[in-house]
């Protein structure tokens, strides 16, 4: 075990010392090798959204236990948690009214819990909200998403403002996460419930992207026009892999950590 953590912190070291463009092709060259694997090993590629669903469920399991068990807000974002409702509101209001299915069910779930978090970090836990930390502007988020949405949406037969809504979700998960990311990276220390949680997210996006792009692989790019035509389709995708690459740092650590028997995430400067 000793040998496998000396190696990891050995890679760890040689990664941080890297240049930002080197980085950043390593990053893409893993991401290309665990699609290669997923496409080999799933054979469904819908379980991979499924399992994207199981997974952010976990994260959500976890973080209530933080709330009910630790009875403790500090390192949550309450902002990320308004702005995760606004989107799955948003979601949930055009699948009612444009693609009614399971997956109606499973948001309903997620909003309904989602609401619980944000009404525990507002009344019940609020003397150990870090709200100095919390100071990421939401209007820097809702506003491009809103005007993304008016010039690119999709072109189906449904009513144009549905149609805006449906990409306005879209645009908002993609950057859902980025209020948390903030409360990180000012405080540099990350517990390991909010941890876990957020680990969890990133395996949920990944899985998500990954299911995304090898449905585009598969069809020979015809999903994409099946999406519709202009920028929309590769709007849809870029979102997707949008999500990823925000939390594909912290996941790095995340890792690093763990392998490393770190109980508490600490953060170097300029990450996330």
């Amino acid at each position: 075990m000793r040998a496998q953590q000396r190696l990891i912190h050995a890679v760890s070291i040689w990664v941080r010392r890297q240049p930002p463009k080197v980085k950043a092709f390593l990053a893409v060259v893993s991401g290309m090798a665990a699609l290669v694997l997923l496409r080999f090993i799933v054979h469904d590629h819908d379980n991979l959204f499924v399992a994207a669903e199981a997974v952010h469920s976990i994260g959500i399991s976890v973080l209530i236990y933080k709330l009910t068990r630790e009875k403790t807000c500090a390192g949550l974002s309450l902002k990320s948690q308004e702005l995760t409702a606004i989107f799955l509101a948003v979601r949930l209001y055009c699948s009612f009214v444009m693609e009614y299915d399971i997956h109606t069910l499973l948001d309903m779930a997620t909003l309904a819990t989602t609401l619980w978090v944000i009404y525990m970090i507002r009344f019940k836990l609020k003397s150990s909200y870090m709200e100095e930390k919390d100071n990421f502007a939401l209007y820097y988020v809702l506003v491009p998403c809103a005007v993304l949405a008016l010039f690119i949406h999709p072109s189906t037969s449904h009513n144009l403002v549905n149609r805006i809504f449906w990409a306005f979700c879209v645009y908002l998960e993609a950057i859902s996460v980025l209020p948390q990311l903030r409360v990180m990276q000012n405080t540099k220390i990350v517990e390991p419930f909010t941890a876990h949680y957020v680990f969890a997210l990133g395996v949920a996006r990944f899985l998500s992207c990954a299911h995304w792009v090898l449905q585009v692989l598969d069809s020979r790019g015809h999903l994409l026009v099946a999406l519709g035509y202009g920028l929309w389709p590769s709007m849809v995708l870029i979102s997707e892999i949008v999500q990823t690459f925000i939390l594909a740092d912290f996941c790095y650590y995340y890792i690093k950590s763990v392998f490393g028997g770190q109980l508490v995430l600490r953060l170097p400067s300029g990450v996330v």
